[in-house]
């Protein structure tokens, strides 16, 4: 049987305002002038350009729409007819450059470029170009053969098998860079060693401890390697491992992303005046943006005409649905510069001593919550600010996350930043006898007699974080 009941929920839905502030919120500085003309090119009724007079008065015993038509008095007169954002100071003909680019090839053009040297012929070109398409950014062909080969079924019609197929990998292998196209890391090693000189002892130790003792190498049992390849001399032994230690592990990794690397452009710039701290917003986030003048003629002229007609019911409801949007955008685009500086300058205040030196030791514990409850906003605004965003200081460009840390009581009652405690950390590690490196137990104890008070399991996180492997294998001959 049946049974209607009825419930009642609350729910929050985020107005497409709000929608357009946090996406824009998220956007770096080197991205939003991007940004910005994606949304001038499918709104005509936002312009880019300096303010403008406002638009003439309309008379008082103009006749108004019916109270279902749009208002058009909204329109003509209100803050956003010429909005202009202030930025860190006037504009300049610099502001409207270009973000400085070094222009390069993809690595996926230079492989097909070199793939068109050998003497292939139409099928085994498209079964190379597939291989090629197949390779990550890392240089890896992380994908199985028997699913290349149903690639080139179902896309290219082109029959093969796996020994087709790996034959012309293996010819992709020896490509530039040494290593590309390589399934596993241990391979990829051994295509790079194979380019060695074979002659020289220390390569054929290099290349049998790849080969043949990959698991004990990986592990950092080198006694073990030393009596699985019967050799003697420990220094020469080193020498090998030091050799492989310099090989590339990822031969395409400054490689498929765009050889085009883009500068790092801060999102906010912090000057010491005699002691006084000066926070400014790049001026790449104060672009001149302005309800069109043309559109909101065009409405007014709307206005003085037959009101009756459907395509001008129609007509009317387009432009203001234009210039809802443009106004939208250009609040968005008011509320991120605010919310921009109300969140940089609440860490400021709060990291104030730091900022003036730029001693890390300085830097207190300071959490999400701690700038979100100074602003008065959700955690999640403070988190999208903090995770996108960076800042130029006297000492350096620091991204916003740096400023963020968890407090590690002492033995005196204070919190300091962990960052202090993994500074210490590093200090130990960096300093221990390779021979004999220090576990994540006597490390504790070690940072306890700093004063910290720290568990091993927190030491454990601490060392990962900072990407230091356990002691065994930081262990050297």
């Amino acid at each position: 049987m049946q049974k209607l009941s009825l419930s009642q929920s609350l729910q929050q839905k985020l107005s497409p305002q709000q929608i357009q502030f946090i996406k824009l919120l998220q956007v770096p500085t080197a991205e939003l002038e991007a940004r910005v003309e994606e949304e001038l090119e499918v709104n005509p009724a936002l312009e880019e350009g300096a303010e403008e007079k406002e638009f003439d008065q309309q008379d008082d015993t103009q006749e108004e729409y019916e109270s279902d038509e749009p208002n058009i008095e909204e329109y003509l007169h209100d803050d956003y007819s010429g909005y202009k954002m202030q930025g860190d100071g006037s504009s300049t003909e610099d502001d409207d450059k270009e973000l400085p680019i070094s222009v390069g090839t993809t690595l996926h053009e230079q492989l097909i470029t070199q793939l068109g040297y050998l003497k292939l012929n139409d099928r085994e070109h498209l079964i190379g170009e597939q291989i090629i398409g197949s390779i990550d950014a890392d240089g890896y062909v992380r994908r199985d053969l028997e699913a290349i080969v149903n690639d080139l079924a179902f896309s290219q019609s082109i029959e093969t098998d796996t020994e087709e197929l790996e034959n012309i990998l293996f010819k992709v292998q020896n490509f530039d860079p040494p290593g590309i196209g390589a399934r596993s890391l241990q391979e990829c090693l051994l295509l790079q060693l194979e380019r060695k000189d074979p002659e020289e002892e220390i390569n054929r130790i290099s290349y049998d401890i790849i080969d043949l003792c990959f698991n004990e190498f990986s592990k950092k049992h080198y006694d073990r390697i030393a009596r699985k390849l019967s050799i003697q001399d420990e220094e020469l032994l080193k020498v090998a491992i030091y050799a492989i230690t310099k090989l590339n592990p990822k031969p395409g990794g400054s490689g498929d992303e765009l050889v085009k690397t883009q500068y790092l452009i801060p999102d906010f710039l912090l000057s010491n005046n005699n002691g006084k701290l000066e926070l400014t917003l790049n001026s790449r986030n104060a672009p001149e943006l302005r309800v069109s003048r043309s559109y909101a003629d065009m409405l007014q002229a709307y206005d003085k005409s037959n009101k009756k007609d459907k395509k001008l019911k129609e007509t009317v409801s387009f432009i203001k649905q234009k210039l809802d949007s443009a106004k939208w955008f250009i609040d968005a685009i008011r509320q991120r510069q605010q919310t921009l500086l109300n969140t940089m300058q609440a860490i400021i205040n709060f990291q104030y001593d730091y900022f003036l030196e730029g001693d890390e030791a300085k830097l207190r514990p300071m959490i999400l919550k701690d700038i979100a409850d100074t602003i008065k906003m959700d955690i999640s605004t403070v988190s999208r600010v903090a995770n996108s965003k960076s800042i130029q200081t006297e000492f350096g460009i620091f991204p916003l996350k740096y400023f963020f840390s968890e407090g590690i009581a002492t033995d005196t009652g204070e919190d300091v930043s962990s960052r202090e405690v993994k500074n210490r950390l590093k200090e130990f590690i960096d300093n221990e006898d390779k021979k004999k490196p220090l576990s994540d137990d006597k490390l504790e104890k070690l940072l306890k007699g700093q004063g910290y008070n720290i568990a091993r399991r927190t030491v454990a996180k601490y060392r990962e974080q900072l990407n230091i492997p356990v002691a065994r294998l930081r262990k050297e001959l």
